[in-house]
């Protein structure tokens, strides 16, 4: 919880150093003359589409809106084209941003203190986060190179069980995850949700940076092959459309049985402890977002291609600049070494002495390069000597500048 105030206090205090830290979108693909004309294609959806009278177009811009959201079913027709996840638009929930949708999700799921979330180790903060503002337990299950274990997994399960609690949810990202860039096989993909059928467990899959393939190589959801039911779908459009709208979605298709014994579905829940959240997800945010998909025919992969271009060369460079400025030589000296994600926008860098905040502050102030100690996403002192790098936000040639000052920061750190 103290990793976003940190960052920001160091960007801020040395506005001119390279920061491989933001996993924000590229600002150039922003073009402010088109908000307008999202908004525009919007109210003619409502109007040539929707048969709605003026009045009623006022009133869905202005007023508060339907608490589970207005662009539903576009979101549905989005997912079905893009992902080929096939879902009722009634069980999508749309939300500010995809960390409501978390919130909320870990809300109507966990009851009571014995019940347990299992999350990646090491995990995306924001969860992490989470889960502690709710004051749930969270239990690490280790990752690899081809993200969550499912040894790991089962391992993890068994010991809270034998511990008398029990294991409600996993929370995973399985494409280029965040921090660790790390991606699930396909094969990983079904073991998992095996897992998840026989342990009696939900699957929270987090899916923000799956169109970001800098391989070519494209996985299914863990939702789009689901097949009993066990996985809610997180999503957010803030890495493929407008970061600044804040609108997220959770996939909530389950059906769950009230104490009276009457039967709903768990997006009518999420639906409920939404309403004394934020009562609703902003409809000029939902607007504009509705504009873009209806602008894309709700086809965003296709939309995305000239990002996704962008952050594979991004990723490309990067890596080729690691490989230059620590030779195989230097790497058998050091041992350093870092991972080669199969897309996404972070890698990991593992350094022969601690990456703490005490060496980000000289890293910013006398070398000019901002980075994110990965002891922040870890329980344990696994990340002590690792740094999260994200090349999502620079361009190549600050990417290459960046590594370049990293370097000097290293040799001046390794020198004998």
């Amino acid at each position: 919880m103290e990793v976003m105030n940190f960052l920001n206090e160091i960007t801020l205090r040395h506005p001119d150093a390279i920061s491989f830290g933001p996993g924000r979108p590229y600002e150039g693909f922003f073009e402010t003359g088109s908000i307008a004309a999202y908004l525009d294609a919007w109210t003619r959806h409502l109007t040539e589409d929707l048969g709605r009278t003026p009045d009623q177009v006022r009133t869905s811009l202005f007023q508060y809106g339907r608490t589970n959201g207005q662009i539903h079913e576009l979101i549905a027709r989005t997912l079905r084209n893009d992902e080929n996840i096939e879902t009722d638009p009634a069980a999508v929930v749309v939300t500010v941003g995809c960390q409501e949708a978390m919130l909320i999700t870990l809300r109507a799921l966990f009851a009571g203190p014995s019940d347990v979330l299992l999350v990646t180790d090491p995990v995306y903060v924001g969860i992490a986060g989470a889960a502690r503002l709710l004051g749930i337990e969270t239990v690490p299950v280790a990752e690899d190179g081809n993200g969550i274990s499912p040894d790991a997994l089962l391992a993890a399960v068994r010991a809270v069980r034998a511990a008398g609690k029990r294991p409600r949810a996993l929370y995973t990202i399985p494409d280029f995850s965040n921090p660790s860039g790390a991606s699930l096989p396909l094969e990983r993909r079904h073991e998992l949700l095996r897992i998840a059928e026989d342990e009696d467990l939900l699957v929270l899959e987090d899916n923000p940076y799956g169109f970001f393939t800098r391989t070519g190589t494209i996985r299914p959801t863990l939702k789009a092959l689901d097949t009993r039911g066990r996985v809610i779908h997180l999503g957010s459009f803030a890495k493929t459309c407008f970061p600044g709208a804040r609108v997220g979605y959770v996939i909530a298709d389950q059906t769950v049985t009230g104490p009276d014994g009457r039967r709903t579905l768990l997006a009518d829940e999420l639906s409920k402890i939404k309403s004394m959240v934020t009562v609703n997800t902003p409809t000029l945010s939902q607007a504009l977002i509705g504009g873009m998909l209806l602008t894309h025919d709700c086809r965003l992969r296709e939309a995305n291609k000239q990002a996704v271009d962008f952050y594979r060369t991004n990723l490309d460079v990067l890596l080729a600049s690691l490989d230059e400025h620590f030779p195989p030589a230097v790497r058998d000296r050091t041992g350093i070494h870092w991972n080669t994600p199969d897309g996404g926008f972070f890698l990991t860098l593992t350094l022969p002495f601690p990456a703490d905040d005490a060496l980000l502050r000289l890293s910013a102030s006398e070398h000019g390069v901002i980075w994110t100690p990965m002891r922040y996403f870890h329980t344990d002192h696994a990340g002590d000597n690792r740094l999260r790098l994200s090349c999502s936000y620079l361009s190549p040639d600050d990417i290459r500048e960046g590594v370049r000052r990293l370097a000097a920061l290293v040799e001046r750190r390794t020198a004998p």
